[in-house]
């Protein structure tokens, strides 16, 4: 199994777990990316406080944000990942997502004829380069699963074929069916942050199509910040993409300007989704915004296309990255009715369903 984040990994949890308990399967997991950077919370600790201990780890991490240093990190992972390819024996190797660096080393599996299975193909964001690393990972596989039928029906589209493609539902709902979250009195003993106060859970990534336009979103997002009141701001650092490291130290500055704003590394999965439950809304651009927080119906506001042309469910509000859009936005929290789960990406028994699947091939 490919792990090169915090966000995959959280994500992969209810599936490794079985894995790693059912005796029918011999469980590697490969961490790299971010994983290794102590910069980026070196969260390869949460997969060994999990209990897992990577079989290998690989160091891909660019050396900045620049499109060249990240093309350079493409180019290291593949060249890094070919030498487990061709000393190591695996059945099928498991890769979720749509990043850069596991296109990389989804690339360097094809000419060893190992079998990829993709989780989670057919989904579209388009304002991140993403979308064609995504349906290049869905063109590499062998087996798909995905979250809703509608990505389902894409990636048969994109295959041609709706051979070995399943609607399985989101991992991510098998978590929050199973975690015992964290009470507001156990989260401020664990990271010293009091969610009973109201709160917004903020997580900004860069857009990596129109990546030049990003000094001028993030300039947006805090300038509204800095008008908002009323809510203490928990803000989660973004991915390294490009000029992540621009909008980290924008993000950071603000933090230390403002008395009521915490920055957060990683909180891992448990501390995640436990500050999501409790915080009033959320503001960003993650996808966390669409499926985590469908579960809990919570108030999203989502900025700019980085996460467009994903399914939008009643409790997302999509607008632009502007000051004035951000702040309309946050007043019309007060009018938001929240209501039960749909459903639409699953009854919580993805992992299983993909254990079956896996089996009978």
């Amino acid at each position: 199994m490919l792990t090169s984040s915090r966000a995959d990994f959280g994500i992969y949890l209810p599936l490794l777990k079985i894995l790693k308990d059912d005796p029918f399967y011999k469980l590697s997991i490969i961490a790299f990316g971010t994983h290794l950077s102590l910069k980026h919370g070196e969260t390869i600790n949460e997969i060994l406080n999990n209990g897992l201990n990577p079989s290998f780890t690989i160091d891909t991490l660019p050396d900045g944000d620049s499109p060249a240093a990240i093309a350079s990190s493409m180019g290291k992972t593949i060249i890094n990942f070919s030498k487990i390819w061709e000393n190591n024996f695996f059945d099928i190797i498991i890769a979720l997502g749509d990043r850069y660096e596991m296109f990389a080393a989804c690339s360097s599996v094809v000419p060893f004829g190992i079998p990829i299975a993709h989780l989670y193909g057919g989904e579209t964001t388009l304002g991140a380069i993403d979308d064609v690393f995504r349906n290049s990972i869905t063109q590499m596989s062998t087996y798909h699963f995905t979250s809703t039928e509608e990505y389902k029906n894409r990636v048969i589209a994109l295959k041609d074929s709706d051979k070995y493609v399943y609607n399985v539902g989101a991992l991510s709902i098998d978590n929050l069916k199973s975690l015992k979250l964290l009470s507001i009195e156990e989260f401020k003993s664990r990271f010293k942050i009091d969610l009973s106060i109201p709160s917004i859970l903020i997580t900004f990534h860069p857009e990596t199509v129109a990546f030049k336009k990003n000094k001028e979103y993030i300039h947006q997002l805090v300038g509204a910040l800095k008008e908002i009141s009323g809510f203490q701001f928990i803000i989660t650092m973004p991915n390294l993409d490009i000029l992540g490291n621009m909008i980290r130290q924008c993000l950071l500055d603000f933090v230390v300007e403002s008395k009521n704003a915490v920055a957060v590394e990683s909180f891992g999965a448990l501390g995640y989704l436990s500050c999501m439950k409790y915080s009033s809304m959320m503001l960003g651009n993650t996808s966390s915004g669409f499926i985590e927080a469908a579960f809990f119906h919570k108030y999203v506001i989502n900025i700019g296309r980085r996460q467009e042309g994903r399914i939008l469910t009643p409790n997302i509000n999509s607008i632009d990255i502007d000051k004035n859009q951000i702040l309309n936005a946050v007043r019309e929290y007060s009018n938001f009715k929240q209501s039960a789960f749909d459903g639409i990406y699953g009854d919580g028994d993805a992992a299983e369903k993909i254990i079956s699947i896996l089996k009978d091939k």
